[in-house]
């Protein structure tokens, strides 16, 4: 485990597989890490309301909720009760307004952070998106960052060699000592594959949720 030839043929068996997306497909979001993409509001605010309904689903049906509402929205705009008669979670769909209506202020608060660290904080402190989500949200926007979630502190704790790791294991305050050990993880990776850390992020975790590596 964790050498360039274990990585690449945990990517090709998830590209054959037909797997390789998380929001984007594998291949923009490498691209989108590589050269980041400034987006419109529109499609600042489309990223964030993914990520606001992934939480706690798989990916096919965070992206089925994720097109439903996003068609309605189009469509009628951000409306509490239709959004909700689709989708039945009222503090996610009341951040889904929020996210929707101030698009345009949300949107030019995060380009004008100076910073990578200050555009996750910035993201950490909308609607509905904690420390673990802003990660995810910050990937899918190009930054190159890792998503510390169960997956991958898991995986780091095995890269670690320390079984003693897994008992600070928490998705909601993330253990000093893991993050270590994942941040190590990633740069031997991204240093033998000359791969960025969020997409090799994106490939461990999707490989880890469908089963191609045993935890």
């Amino acid at each position: 485990m964790f050498s360039a030839d274990w990585f690449f043929d945990l990517d090709l068996r998830l590209r054959e597989m037909g797997l390789d997306s998380d929001a984007q497909t594998f291949d923009e979001i490498k691209q989108n890490l590589s050269c980041r993409k400034i987006l419109s509001p529109d499609e600042f605010a489309e990223q964030g309301i993914y990520v606001i309904l992934a939480g706690g689903f798989s990916q096919k049906t965070a992206k089925k909720i994720h097109s439903q509402i996003m068609n309605f929205i189009h469509d009628k705009g951000a409306d509490f009760d239709g959004l909700f008669a689709i989708f039945h979670n009222k503090n996610k769909i009341n951040a889904v307004c929020k996210i929707w209506d101030n698009r345009d202020n949300f949107c030019h608060q995060y380009y004008e952070k100076q910073s990578t660290d200050d555009r996750i904080k910035y993201l950490s402190g909308l609607p509905h998106i904690g420390k673990i989500t802003a990660n995810h949200l910050a990937r899918n926007l190009g930054e190159d960052v890792v998503k510390y979630d169960i997956w991958i502190q898991r995986l780091g704790c095995v890269y670690a060699g320390n079984s003693a790791l897994t008992e600070k294991i928490d998705n909601g305050k993330l253990c000093v000592d893991i993050k270590k050990a994942c941040d190590e993880m990633f740069e031997k990776l991204s240093k033998e594959t000359g791969l960025p850390r969020g997409y090799i992020d994106v490939v461990l975790w999707k490989a880890c949720q469908n089963g191609l590596i045993k935890l």
